[in-house]
């Protein structure tokens, strides 16, 4: 089989790149307008084509005919944190992937952004989508996933917008995902235990559910903390004080309820531990907390992969039966 091709905007920290990459797509383009996400996608794959320039001001006609057009559009215009503003949000991408999709006419596109776009009061929004993606001769439907169908170890409600040309549209299905994950203690207890801190089997025991969904990630927040008042108290339930992030995981004659380090949060995101992250901790964090759970990603594109490869044997086939 061929190798498929991609391109990412608003890429960040790599999350659906790398699930991208594993579902196997060779990227040919990933932008970002962040330093630190540029840097961390260079430091992990020197071979990937990192550019750090605002979508706004992109084009995509050399990359005509790739295979998927990928995108981490902005979440505040849609997420239930902000003042929802949907497309007359500032931030919002919607129309700049729309020209970008126009001039690279991949075969599929994949969106992902966060519940708040399955929001009644985006139900306009959304009609209008469908109807300038058909105008460009895309089929387009969106799904909620929880990101701990797919084995993350955290809730994670997040929404993937896939479209594709009508032509391979018949062959793609949204997967479905049944996997148990781990629990937080359970992810968690061989870092928190690394420097051998004693209490780590026994935190371990006490954090027994999947963990909150990850937040904190916003440009506009102060620093690396587990989020808002609620979701602190649903951290402490599991014996973790999310107030802020640990440089370093508990030593060997800690007391207090333990934090969570850049890396414990990144594992509960997904990614895997060899990913590394530019910049000091309150960046790392941003990076990680923006993050599409890199499994959720991969699941998407096997599927958009086997809907490609199934229509390409099938028109593959009519070429042959066409020149007997």
């Amino acid at each position: 089989m061929r190798q498929l091709t991609s391109i990412e905007f608003c890429a960040g920290a790599g999350g659906q790149a790398l699930g991208l990459e594993t579902a196997g797509f060779r990227h040919d383009l990933l932008l970002d307008n962040d330093e630190h996400c540029c840097a961390t996608l260079r430091l992990n794959r020197p071979d990937w084509n990192v550019v750090c320039a605002d979508m706004q001001t992109a084009t995509a006609h050399e990359y005509a005919g790739i295979d998927l057009f990928a995108g981490g559009l902005p979440c505040p215009p849609f997420s239930v944190a902000g003042k929802q503003l949907g497309e007359k949000d500032e931030r919002n991408l919607f129309d700049d992937a729309l020209r970008l999709i126009a001039e690279a006419k991949p075969k599929f596109v994949l969106i992902e952004n966060v519940r708040g776009f399955l929001a009644p009061t985006f139900d306009g929004f959304r009609k209008k989508l469908r109807r300038k993606f058909r105008a460009l001769g895309y089929e387009i439907e969106w799904r909620l996933f929880n990101a701990s169908d797919f084995g993350v170890p955290q809730l994670r409600p997040r929404v993937a917008i896939v479209a594709a040309q009508k032509a391979y549209w018949s062959n793609f299905s949204f997967p479905e995902g049944d996997a148990t994950p781990q629990t937080v203690g359970e992810t968690l207890v061989d870092l928190m235990a690394q420097d051998g801190w004693k209490g780590a089997r026994a935190w371990a025991a006490q954090a027994n559910t999947i963990a909150p969904t990850i937040v904190g990630g916003s440009k506009k927040h102060g620093g690396p903390d587990l989020g808002p008042t609620r979701a602190r108290n649903a951290w402490l339930k599991l014996g973790v004080n999310g107030k802020s992030l640990a440089n370093e995981p508990p030593q060997k004659g800690a007391t207090e309820i333990p934090r969570l380090t850049a890396r414990m949060v990144a594992r509960l995101q997904g990614f895997p531990d060899a990913w590394a992250f530019s910049g000091r901790k309150t960046n790392a964090y941003r990076q990680i907390g923006n993050a599409f759970p890199p499994p959720v990603a991969a699941a998407l594109g096997l599927q958009i992969a086997k809907a490609i490869y199934a229509t390409e044997a099938t028109q593959e086939d009519r070429s042959k039966m066409a020149a007997e």
